[in-house]
């Protein structure tokens, strides 16, 4: 699978939200599901990758588009989620989004 094949799209309703990722061969669908704290911090709830799609990074993908978003927004990211701390354990470079 090429990242080409991967579209992101985002979904924010309110204080919530989630990235979802769309594979151009299947139906099935990716999602990252993040919640807003009371300090705008942004608490990734869960990561779910269908077993369908799954084993090709769009787990990866979905924390990547947050993270950029992170970026570009200047909200800060809360790993809850099991995944995305392991994701942050592995790019020091994002430890500046911690919340």
């Amino acid at each position: 699978m090429d990242v080409q094949d991967v579209e992101i799209t985002r979904h924010p309703s309110g204080s919530s939200g989630e990235y979802r990722a769309h594979v151009t061969s299947s139906k099935a669908v990716g999602r990252l599901t993040w919640v807003t704290r009371g300090d705008g911090a942004r608490i990734a709830e869960h990561t779910l990758v269908p077993r369908e799609i799954g084993g090709r990074g769009i787990a990866g993908l979905l924390v990547q588009a947050m993270v950029a978003d992170a970026r570009e927004q200047g909200f800060r990211i809360v790993p809850q989620c099991s995944y995305v701390a392991a994701k942050f354990d592995d790019h020091p470079e994002w430890a500046d989004l911690l919340a």
